[in-house]
């Protein structure tokens, strides 16, 4: 991993809600991201893990101003994004960039990967000819470990590999200072992701890269990540170190994701303990009082059900569980 620089991004209170209309029926608003902060370094790639409907993704474009957050503050090299407008926002947005999870439909069926991998180009320096642009995006093919030959190609002419790399190229062409990874592995061959997650660990340490890598995967989570922030039902359940967290992991969540996470030796799944995590994760639209968790949680207690845990420290991790000291680490 890259050596860590001075914080980059302070995300503070950030929360996101979404209105839902439907025929009929009054609007419903969901909130899909409550109250979630961390500290991001240079240098430093923060893994976001959780099942489907955690808020993850939320998390991601909220920041990216894809979507609008509700409240809080992230503060990015000096700034806030959420109240930055028009021309500032429009020259932040270099520095921010993202990488998709399905890289075909990330990619515009009419481009070719020249034109695909240049557009940014177009928007952000105008005064560079059609030859400088096209110079530009075939070292920068080259960097994700593809041939010039790739140039004129259209993306049904690209394996999910290749376009996941032409995808990659395009993020990174502007130099930015901050990547977002959507479950950037998820839907690759096995043999492929290892391949892609190294290339994004070459090239964050080759250009200095600051990370927010949002996965299922905790393997690679594990292999990319040196903080670890866990989600479920828009809340920080806990944030620690990698290795704090995949040693001793203190909420019982994290523990149950832990847990049902496939193991490559038939051995050692055999004789791992049952995972904890069973049912469904409730709607976000009627999410349970006090603790989110409690309702598939084993450990829960009346006070889970009355009082929102506060996030605080336990061992190496911030923590949101009101017996984390009770519960020996996983």
């Amino acid at each position: 991993m890259s050596a860590v620089q001075p914080e980059l991004l302070r995300v503070t209170g950030l929360s996101v809600s979404y209105r839902l209309h439907e025929a009929g029926r009054r609007a419903a608003l969901l909130h899909a991201v409550r109250d979630v902060s961390f500290e991001l370094a240079g240098g430093q790639t923060l893994g976001i893990v959780g099942e489907s409907g955690s808020g993850k993704s939320s998390i991601a474009r909220a920041l990216l101003r894809l979507v609008p957050a509700s409240s809080g503050q992230a503060c990015f090299d000096g700034q806030d994004l959420l109240q930055l407008r028009g021309a500032p926002l429009q020259r932040m947005r270099r520095s921010l960039q993202l990488i998709f999870q399905d890289p075909l439909a990330s990619l515009d069926p009419r481009m070719s990967a020249e034109e695909t991998v240049s557009e940014p180009l177009r928007v952000f320096e105008p005064a560079l000819s059609a030859a400088e642009r096209s110079a530009r995006a075939r070292v920068m093919l080259e960097a994700v470990g593809l041939s010039e030959r790739y140039l004129p190609r259209l993306p049904h002419e690209l394996s999910g590999g290749q376009a996941q790399r032409i995808a990659i190229a395009r993020a990174l062409i502007l130099r930015p200072r901050l990547l977002f990874c959507d479950e950037p592995l998820s839907s690759l061959d096995v043999s492929i992701k290892s391949q892609i997650g190294n290339l994004l660990m070459q090239l964050q340490a080759q250009l200095g890269l600051s990370m927010v890598f949002i996965s299922h995967d905790l393997a690679a989570v594990r292999f990319a990540c040196s903080r670890v922030l866990v989600l479920y039902l828009g809340r920080v359940m806990e944030l620690a170190d990698r290795d704090a967290l995949f040693s001793a992991a203190r909420h019982p969540y994290t523990r149950a994701l832990l847990q049902s996470a496939p193991l490559p030796d038939p051995r050692l799944a055999r004789r791992r303990p049952a995972g904890t995590l069973g049912g469904e994760i409730p709607s976000p639209l009627a999410p349970p009082s006090g603790c989110v968790f409690r309702t598939r949680c084993a450990h829960a207690i009346d006070r889970c059900a009355a009082q929102i845990p506060a996030l605080r420290r336990v061992g190496g991790s911030l923590v949101a569980c009101h017996r984390a000291e009770e519960i020996a680490p996983y």
